[in-house]
């Protein structure tokens, strides 16, 4: 295993990666980090776990939604627009609420 420091949100850690893995382990922390400095930076979640915890959920349901919308796109036509995630929006808006004036993450 070879050792790969990244920087997620300003923080420095080291991972393992099996060798030949080091372009696919970067590609997911630079996902990470994208995901989890738009939710620092949107400003209504300090707490890193916090937003740790809504970038996974993000991440989660996107790759989830890849299945759906290849299966959808081949339905329709090529030029079909990806839909949009309300439900999603709706549940981060939830977790925000409740997780606002609690000082513990559950």
């Amino acid at each position: 295993m070879k050792q790969v420091e990244v920087q997620i949100m300003g923080q420095s850690y080291l991972l393992a990666c099996p060798e030949g893995g080091e372009a696919r382990l970067r590609e997911a922390v630079d996902k990470v980090d994208a995901a989890m400095c738009r939710i620092r930076d949107a400003g209504k979640v300090k707490a890193r776990d916090r937003i740790a915890v809504l970038a996974a959920l993000n991440l989660a349901f996107d790759a989830g939604e890849r299945p759906a919308a290849a299966a959808a796109a081949a339905a329709t036509t090529p030029s079909a627009a990806p839909a949009s995630h309300p439900r999603l929006a709706q549940l981060l808006d939830r977790l925000d609420h409740a997780l606002a004036d609690d000082g513990r993450l559950l």
